[in-house]
C-alpha cells in the first residue's frame, strides 16, 4: 500500500525535539524571546513521559 503525500517547507530559527513538560517549556521560552520556533513530537503532547509520571517522585538511596 502506497501513500503519497503533499510536502511542506517551513523554516524556524530553532527546532525543540520532544514536547514533554521540558520540550514545551523550552519551546515557550524561545518563543517568547522572538525566536520563530517549532516544537516536534512523535507522540500527541498527553501522552509524553511527563503526564504518565504525574505525582512521580524519586529518591537516591545511595545502596
Amino acid at each position: 500500500m502506497s501513500h503519497s503525500y503533499e510536502l511542506q517547507e517551513h523554516k524556524y530559527d530553532i527546532i525543540v525535539v520532544g514536547a514533554g513538560g521540558a520540550g514545551l517549556r523550552a519551546t515557550m521560552g524561545v518563543a517568547a524571546a522572538g525566536f520563530s520556533t517549532a516544537c516536534i513530537t512523535k507522540v500527541f503532547p498527553t501522552r509524553s513521559h511527563t503526564v504518565a509520571a504525574q505525582g512521580g517522585m524519586s529518591a537516591a538511596l545511595g545502596n
